[in-house]
């Protein structure tokens, strides 16, 4: 990050790269600075506010001295990790010394984590190559032809011959069998089947999306934060095989043990959520069924021994999970005061890479948001998240009851699991496990 160099014709300075401020960030950007050139700097004064693939964070001095020059200016997008953001002197009056200095070949840091070179006296500049004659011109290649497609084999009635797989994918792709190759055609024939144009040539079929003429429209830039989060969801939806697992649970004794809580608690000022129950019974189900808690490392599975619970929290730049550290071991009143203050640093671009960075389990609550049903896409490299709907008054049966049904209030809730590490009787049990703690929240207290 920094590093103290002595130069012949400079005074003794710090040069200040970007740091990795997390494990996946490749660049960051600049959001503002917090000193100018000639401000006094100590130790563990904030430098500047920057923007990373998770979150925005304050950079920390690690040096005492005095802001001698900023090479990256506030705004600046995409500033690769090793980049030399600006320079440090120990002293006041070398600050001048650097008033034009332009960074020198061997400023940032190289790959690897080297650390930037010592200036060395610049050398004469090497004489020019000559300049190369000109190549020959050739003639040009013609391009390869395409073999126009030949026929598909038909049967003596007349049918063309195609395999079961091949017809379903041909009639969902809108493909004419009759033009594809020869013989038996299979279903990887259809699925690699390009269109050819009425020329015989190459396909003429462009990726880029294609306008929607006379649409007013505009153009939002991706911050690093959704292009990592863009990246790793689709890596998961590709690479993880998600199956999803619902049931319905009855909260009414949840929502009645939440308010006598809340009676209790406040004049602590703790107030309890439903999603704090979901917290606590996610942990005690993880610790029941501890496949649930594992991840896929390609080599082994590892399962791990406590159950530290990801939330999901939206923010404007994007969502955010910072954790619950060892859920399974706390109050419900502690994991509220946790949900609370991470929620807000989160919302705030605050949280600590440790504060989100890891996690065994995910929970993804939108009942708040009048959401009844919906699946999550998994966080990896976790086995499972937890998709929880809001409560609603249904009739349910009731042998109690004269009229033999009543209303209660049920969630539905859907466990997307990687069926790498969680099979389906698996993630069975521990649905029925975690219905069971919210139906009986009481046990959860024991």
């Amino acid at each position: 990050m920094s590093l103290l160099l002595i130069f012949p014709e400079l005074p003794n300075h710090y040069k200040v790269v970007l740091p990795a401020l997390s494990p996946t960030m490749e660049a960051g950007t600049i959001i503002t600075w917090q000193k100018k050139e000639g401000d006094a700097v100590a130790e563990g004064d904030l430098l500047a506010e920057i923007e990373t693939d998770k979150a925005t964070m304050g950079f920390e001095s690690t040096e005492n001295g005095y802001m001698a020059k900023i090479f990256v200016a506030a705004g600046s997008k995409d500033v690769p990790i090793g980049k030399l953001i600006c320079i440090i002197v120990e002293e006041e009056d070398d600050v001048a010394a650097f008033k034009d200095y332009e960074p020198q070949a061997g400023d940032d840091e190289k790959p690897g984590g080297a650390p930037p070179g010592v200036d060395k006296p610049a050398s004469p500049p090497p004489k020019p190559a000559e300049k190369p004659a000109p190549p020959k011109k050739k003639a040009p290649s013609q391009p390869p032809q395409r073999q126009a497609p030949q026929p598909s084999q038909k049967s003596s009635d007349g049918k063309v011959l195609a395999t079961p797989s091949a017809k379903r994918i041909a009639h969902d792709k809108g493909v004419d069998l009759s033009t594809g190759p020869g013989g038996v055609v299979r279903g990887e024939d259809v699925m690699n089947y390009i269109p050819s144009t009425q020329t015989g040539g190459a396909s003429d079929v462009d990726s880029t999306p294609t306008p929607i003429h006379g649409a007013a429209y505009s153009e939002i830039p991706i911050t690093n934060m959704r292009k990592t989060i863009a990246k790793r969801l689709t890596e998961s939806k590709q690479t993880i095989p998600h199956y999803y697992l619902t049931v319905e649970i009855n909260v009414d004794k949840a929502i009645q043990l939440r308010k006598q809580f809340n009676e209790n608690l406040s004049k602590d000022n703790v107030k309890l959520s439903m999603n704090d129950f979901v917290i606590k019974a996610s942990a005690i189900a993880c610790q029941r069924i501890p496949e649930v808690n594992s991840s896929w490392m390609d080599n082994v599975i590892r399962r791990y021994n406590t159950v530290d619970i990801n939330i999901a929290v939206a923010t404007e730049s994007g969502l955010l999970t910072p954790i619950v550290f060892r859920a399974e071991s706390k109050g419900l009143s502690a994991i509220s005061q946790d949900v609370q203050r991470l929620a807000a640093k989160a919302k705030e671009g605050k949280l600590q890479p440790q504060e989100f960075q890891g996690g065994t389990f995910t929970v993804s609550n939108l009942g708040m948001f009048g959401i009844k049903h919906f699946t999550a896409v998994i966080n990896p490299p976790q086995a499972c998240i937890l998709a929880v709907g809001g409560a609603n008054k249904t009739l349910v049966v009731d042998e109690h009851s004269s009229e033999g049904y009543r209303s209660a209030n049920m969630m539905s809730v859907t466990l997307s699991c990687d069926h790498r590490v969680v099979d389906g009787a698996v993630g069975a049990q521990w649905l029925a496990q975690f219905k069971k703690l919210l139906e009986n929240p009481e046990t959860m207290l024991l």
